[in-house]
């Protein structure tokens, strides 16, 4: 871009560019979004053959997350972008597909697409010497190793790095397994493999776990297996989309709620589910054995419905496999010819440093207000982050941030005062939801967080 800021300079003969943002979906492209705002110099890689992420998996027929009963659980009006919002004729909470062409339209409303090049991975971002943070002249850079789509290997010098791929690659599967699992002999799967609930048609499925992709994964088959089981071993929280004929992300934005106390919050949402729902045990489900907003909650319309009516059977963990028997904590048996395990993802960013972003050892996320590496100078993180309810505006915050900071609005404070916050946010977060490995040490409350935000922006 002539005329553009890039903050970088030309190193061995390599290029230079500002910044490279990995991953073109919502957060990729946020990003990419206000670096381009800001004139800011930018490349963004995809290894996919288009923009869009998880939401335009399904429709490519491509391994998952994303499967086709995909929809938002967050209403429309908070999850398009806000210089950009979905349209009017789009219903509250659009289809995969509807979304994978809105934040293409998006990319195109935005200029976006000649900066992003698709079909291409990212091997490796190695920091250069003198990189870590404080270590002088050559502090900030990082070369990004990848592979196009012809399978040409690249290196190219970048001062800053933006990781916006996610972390919902790796599937995290039962550990140990239930005893006889290896003789299971129907098809035993995870649900990053899942994609249609027609694919099981006639079948009799398991379905291992109560998070959001299971309740989904459920409900879909209920529709065309002659039999679907979801196996739930710990009780959760399950929050319909809308309370009081509002869509429950639209209260949690509404100026009377974030004015709430957490304690009255609460309290208030403990009641409406009641009133709502009723008991989970009335649905043959566990009882959350934790007050809710102490782990993540499932958002879901129809699991319970599906329950009622018959089409989903609830029972409590696998305790074996014998063939195609399955055997569950009370002695329960069904017959089995597939089982699905939703059981949640494993943060995996191997092109990475080692340790980077999650901490040696006990596996918390390690960054400052949830998104700089503080011994990384110029590598950020956009999206690593678990919000209940719309990520977009949190994202869109987050991006903004990151732009200022690249472009030298913003100074970061040391290393230490970085690690401080650090260790202070993950000492409240285990206060609240336990060990802060993997996705409790991402959670953040959107209201709170989106304030933390913009305060930073304004300074």
């Amino acid at each position: 871009m002539e005329g553009s800021r890039s903050g970088s300079r030309a190193v061995d003969g390599l290029p230079a560019r500002g910044v490279c943002v990995i991953g073109a979906g919502l957060s990729g492209l946020a990003t990419a979004h206000a670096l381009s705002l800001k004139g800011i110099d930018f490349v963004c890689l995809e290894k996919a053959p288009e923009v869009g992420g998880i939401w335009r998996q399904p429709g490519a027929g491509e391994r998952g997350p994303g499967y086709r009963s995909l929809h938002l659980n967050t209403a429309k009006q908070l999850t398009g972008y806000s210089d950009f919002p979905m349209p009017a004729d789009l219903p509250l909470y659009p289809g995969h597909a509807e979304v994978a062409a809105y934040l293409r339209a998006f990319a195109e409303w935005a200029g976006l697409l000649p900066r992003v090049e698709t079909r291409t991975e990212v091997l490796s971002v190695r920091q250069d010497d003198g990189g870590a943070r404080g270590g002088g002249e050559g502090a900030g850079s990082w070369t990004v190793t990848s592979r196009d789509a012809r399978g040409k290997v690249t290196e190219r010098r970048f001062a800053h790095v933006v990781v916006a791929s996610g972390h919902n690659t790796v599937a995290s599967q039962p550990n140990p397994l239930p005893p006889g699992s290896g003789s299971f002999t129907g098809r035993m799967l995870h649900s990053l493999d899942f994609h249609d609930g027609a694919d099981f048609s006639g079948q009799r499925v398991v379905v291992v776990g109560m998070g959001a992709s299971g309740v989904d994964i459920a409900s879909d088959l209920s529709r065309h297996a002659a039999r679907t089981v979801l196996s739930v071993r710990r009780g959760l929280h399950v929050v319909p989309k809308q309370l009081f004929g509002m869509s429950v992300d639209l209260i949690a934005d509404a100026p009377w709620w974030q004015d709430m106390p957490f304690a009255e919050q609460r309290s208030f949402v403990e009641q409406a589910l009641l009133v709502a729902r009723g008991n989970l045990s009335d649905y043959g489900l566990p009882e959350p054995d934790h007050a809710i907003f102490s782990s993540a909650v499932t958002i879901s319309d129809e699991i319970l419905s599906r329950i009622r009516h018959g089409g989903v059977i609830p029972r409590p963990a696998i305790d074996s496999v014998d063939g195609g028997r399955v055997t569950f904590t009370d002695g329960s048996v069904e017959e089995a010819d597939a089982i699905v395990h939703c059981t949640g993802f494993q943060m995996d960013f191997p092109f990475l440093p080692a340790g980077c972003p999650t901490g040696e050892g006990h596996g918390a996320v390690r960054l400052y207000r949830r998104v700089v590496a503080p011994e990384r100078t110029g590598l950020y993180f956009v999206g690593l982050i678990r919000p209940v309810g719309s990520i977009t505006r949190l994202v869109e915050a987050q991006a903004r941030w990151v732009a200022g900071i690249v472009d030298g609005d913003v100074t970061l404070p040391s290393a230490d005062l970085m690690r401080e916050e650090i260790d202070a946010y993950l000492k409240d977060v285990e206060a609240r939801y336990g060990r802060t490995e993997g996705g409790a040490s991402v959670q953040v409350d959107v209201g709170p967080y989106l304030r933390e935000l913009r305060e930073l922006q304004e300074r």
